[in-house]
Parts: C-alpha cells; structure tokens; sequence
C-alpha cells in the first residue's frame, strides 16, 4: 500500500481474465462477448439454455454447479446434469398449471435448492422469474404481486402462512401456490400444489421455450423515493452482462469455487448469485443459515471458496467480530473479495489487508443497470474508497443537470451512455416512471453523485435522492413511512436515512401521534416491531423520536429533506414551500 496524496493506494494484483488498458484501448463493445454463447451460431435463445444446458452437455456436464449448505450443515450438491434434469422437470410441472411465456412467477422462498431449479425453469418456458425477497410480509408481497398480476407464487408453508394466506383473496390474478418443503401433516388448500409430489410424476423429456433477446425474463421490485415499489424489467440479452462481468469483475475461471452472499430478492443475488456464475459455467456455494462470523469463515474453509462477493455491512460485522474469529479458520483457498451494495469504508480495506491478507476490491451498480458498470479490477490499482473504473464498453461521466461534463473533482450527476446489454428495458405498467431515467437527454441517470479524477476513478458522493440504503438494501422511505401510518399511534411519519459506522445507514422515523398516546420508549419499540413484521427485517426504524408535528410541503408532502438536514446540522435549504402554519 502506498499514498498518493491523501488517497491510498493498493498494488496487489496478479493475472487475471482482463487486460483492462488493452481491453479498452481496442474499442472492445459488448457485440463482442456474443460468440460465447451457443444461440450465436443456433439463433435459440433461451438464458437457462446458456446458464445450465449448454454445460450439462459439455465436459462440464459432470461438474458441480451448486454446493448448498443448510443452517444446521446439511449438504446437498448438484451438478449441471442433474440441474438441468430437474429444471426441465419443473419446466413441466408450470405448463402442466398453465404458466405460458410472458407470465409472470413469483418465487418467494428461502436459499434452498428449489429457489435455483425455479427460476432456471421459469426461464426455460419463457416465464418472468420475479424473486421476492424472503423478509417480505404480507403487504409487500400483494402489492407487488398486483402490479403485475402474477400468476403463481413458489413458496413454502411458514412463508406462504406469514406472506401469501393473509393477503390470497386480494391478488385476483394469482391462480396457483407451489409449496415446497411441506411436510405430511400440511393440508392443501384450493389452487396449491405439492412441490414434491408434480416432480415426481413429472415427464423428464422438456421442450424448451426458444425467446428473442428482448423478451422479458427477470422482474425486480425496487424500492424509489415515493410511491409504491416499481417493477424493473430485464429480458434474455442481459445475458451478456451478466456474463462478461462476472468473468471480468468477479474474475471467474473454471477452477474457482465462488460465494456471492446476496439473497437473490436482490437484484446481485440473481445477476452474481444464479446467472452470471453459471454462464460462466463455474461452481458456486449457497449458505441457507444466518450471519454468524463463525459460520460464514466455516463455509469459505470447508468449501475452499476462492472468490467471495459479499456487502460492506457483512464485512463490518466481520471485522467487529474480531480478528481472533478469523484465525481460527483457514481462509488461504480466498484469492479475490469483492464488495457492492452501498460504499465501503477504507478501513475496512485497510482491515482485510491485514486479516486476509487481500484488497476487497468494490464495485456499483444498481437494480436498473442489471451488471457491474464501474468496478475495482483485479489487475488495477486500488484507490481505497473509489467506485474504480467503468467496464469496458460502458461510458460513464459525471454532468451537471444539462448533460455537460463536468472536469475531474468537480461532483455530479453520475450518468452512463445507453444502451447495454443488460440495461432494464422498462418499469412495469410504468411508461413515466421509467422516462424518468433518460431525464438528461443522451445518458441514462443512476440517481448517485459523484465525481471523476484525473486518473479516471469514480468517487461516490451521496444518493440524490431520499432512497435509504441500510444493510446493504435500498429501503423506499415511502414503504416506510405507509407502514408506519398503519399502526394505531402514529398520525404522521416522515423516514430518513441516517449515517451508521456498521450499517452504512440505519432508518429513523419521526412520528407525530395521534391524541390519546403517549410517546414512551416502550411505544417506540412496539412500532418498530410492527414494521419489522410488515416489511422487512432490514426495513424497520432503528431509531424512532416523536414530534409535535412534521415539516410539511403546502401540498401535505412531508418534507425528508429538511428532517435529515435537521437531524444531522445541515442547512435547510429552500423553504418556500414549507408549510408554516
């Protein structure tokens, strides 16, 4: 490590799959990654053709594609043979209930095998997979369930009691459940299916359901700064960004054994945690159990993981946990970490220099660009605390809100040239909103701030907007504060995002209550665990304080903005339209 100023830079960097300079010196485009893939020279597309198929029938075929651990060690591991047999077989059981291309399936399940045989299969009959994260509760399950008129959900039985059953007669689109994991005392309902029992009766012989680059194959609901959560659209061409950057950015080769910890609810655990490792035709590690320091060093010793792409939180809490944890297990097989989800402190770096005597390597993206844009190379010097550099055939520049490019350390807009690959191609039912991203004419606009040096890095500066990133989600103040409102105290809330050393941000809420309540401690903990339970483990106020009443626009709009600059001694800015009565 050596100082260049007051930045930090780390030079341990070996070979790798990508010669960046000469890469980007060629004029290298994405047209060029297509010759990898068998529908180049077929003109059959299909993602799972390419993820699973083309493998199982290569010398790949015996190879394992997943090692999955459970909370209590179970083992199971599955080679592309056998995950390309019981795909094809679930393929068969959705068009035995009527699930046709363009539908749209939603698999709400834990990190059990049947959540990656879903979604290849959803993928294989020209379905949408719609990943819901495991933490959902009831309302955010139906909403986004009705925006798109979902037609079948896969889940289990405690999931399908705690998300499906409370909320069933409000989804008039959703047709059928898939239970999986349900035991013999479990009784079906109207509209349910055993998991076990369709595979087992299902035909193994499956015709695949051949798609045109630009059909629609992965949803993602994200959350934005107002109103409900939208629904990000990724077709069978992001295939290729998928691929081409888990190959450059994550360094996959054929000897590795690679961990992304991502759920795949999450936009990484789906583009890093299902498709890019397999397009790759690599071996990857799934892990059911909860974060314990000790149970995650265990699956990197006893699996031999070599890349690791995990969050800043997680390293946070790893390097809380302490130093002593870490010696205690042999961590030698790991050549390459890397990082996304929110920016990662330089002392976590600096942290992992010393414990695993490696660089964590961070990168950015988002929901909506669907790969990696910018990124720390393995063989590029690492400025501790940039975003690195864009990949190539991406353009990214900082602008002001004209579209100008602005010089190096002056902040901005970040932005980036479309079109790629893996762009989204629209938000469901949405036209506006999706619009709303090529506000500047000739760029996509990410949301973020940030500034370029001389050298070409990106620098992260803040979102733009009021979205909270915490735990390395994105959490719509707007899902929040709705929550909040249903609870029985709580007459007004406004949610912001507010800067936590092992968090990155820890939500807090401002509530005016209703007469007839009075603003105890035991209250606030009462509230937050009824947005726990409605939302989301990650997506409740951490730290709740109540007030008389909330800045609010002239409109009724409640003002985040001047609640945060007020929470963290900042000016207010513009208060024209505050309401002043």
């Amino acid at each position: 490590m050596r100082k260049v100023g007051s930045v930090e830079v780390v030079e341990k960097f070996g070979v790798c799959n990508l010669d960046y300079h000469k890469t980007c010196n060629s004029g290298w485009c994405f047209d060029e990654a297509k010759k990898d893939f068998d529908w180049n020279y077929t003109g059959l597309v299909n993602i799972a053709h390419e993820a699973i198929d083309r493998h199982a029938a290569s010398w790949r075929k015996n190879k394992v594609a997943l090692y999955w651990e459970g909370p209590n060690r179970e083992h199971e591991k599955y080679t592309f043979s056998e995950l390309k047999a019981l795909s094809d077989k679930f393929g068969n059981v959705l068009r035995k209930a009527g699930i046709q291309k363009g539908d749209r399936v939603f698999v709400y399940l834990p990190r059990i095998p049947e959540l990656y045989i879903s979604a290849i299969a959803i993928a294989k009959v020209g379905a949408i997979f719609a990943p819901l994260f495991g933490g959902f509760r009831a309302e955010a399950v139906r909403d986004r369930m009705n925006d798109c008129e979902a037609r079948m959900v896969i889940t289990t039985p405690d999931m399908k009691r705690l998300g499906i059953d409370p909320i069933r007669a409000e989804v008039p689109s959703l047709e059928t459940v898939i239970v999986c994991k349900a035991d013999a005392s479990y009784k079906y309902g109207e509209g349910e299916l055993n998991f076990d029992a369709e595979m087992t009766y299902a035909p193994e012989e499956f015709k695949m359901e051949w798609c045109h680059l630009e059909d629609p194959v992965i949803m993602h609901y994200t959350s934005g700064t107002t109103g409900k959560s939208k629904g990000v659209v990724h077709v069978h061409n992001a295939m290729i960004g998928h691929y081409i950057t888990t190959k450059w950015v994550q360094d996959l080769r054929d000897d590795d054994v690679y961990w992304c910890t991502a759920d795949p609810g999450w936009v990484t655990g789906t583009s890093y945690g299902i498709f890019g490792p397999w397009l790759c035709g690599a071996s990857q590690v799934i892990y059911a159990g909860r974060f314990t320091a000790d149970a995650w060093y265990s699956i990197i010793d006893r699996h031999k993981v070599t890349v690791w792409y995990t969050a800043p939180t997680a390293l946070r809490m790893l390097m809380k946990a302490g130093d002593d944890v870490a010696a205690k297990y042999n961590l030698k097989s790991l050549r390459y970490i890397t990082s996304v989800g929110e920016p990662l402190n330089p002392e976590v770096i600096r942290w992992g220099m010393k414990v695993y005597d490696l660089p964590i390597h961070e990168n950015y993206w988002m929901t909506e660009t669907g790969c990696n844009m910018i990124a720390n190379f393995y063989n590029l010097p690492l400025k501790i605390g940039s975003m690195g550099k864009p990949v190539p055939g991406i353009q990214a520049a900082v602008v002001d809100d004209k579209g100008n490019v602005l010089p190096p350390g002056v902040p901005g807009n970040l932005v980036i040239k479309p079109e790629w690959p893996s762009m989204m191609r629209g938000i469901w039912n949405n036209e506006e909103k999706f619009k709303e991203y090529f506000r500047i004419p000739g760029w996509y606009v990410t949301g973020d701030s940030a500034c370029v040096d001389s050298d070409g890095y990106f620098w992260f500066m803040g979102r733009v907007d009021d979205v909270i990133k915490t735990s390395g989600e994105r959490v719509g103040p707007f899902e929040v504060e709705s929550a909040l409102l249903e609870h029985p105290a709580c007459a007004e809330a406004g949610v912001i995002g507010k800067p936590d050393p092992l968090y990155g941000n820890i939500i807090k809420a401002f509530i005016a209550l209703k007469p007839g309540f009075e603003g105890t401690e035991e209250l606030k903990r009462e509230i937050s665990e009824f947005v726990k339970t409605k939302l989301a483990a990650h997506a409740y106020p951490r730290e709740i304080e109540f007030k008389s009443s909330l800045p609010k626009t002239r409109s009724g709009k409640i003002m985040r903005r001047v609640l945060k600059a007020q929470e963290l001694g900042l000016p207010l800015g513009d208060l024209a339209t505050l309401d002043d009565e």
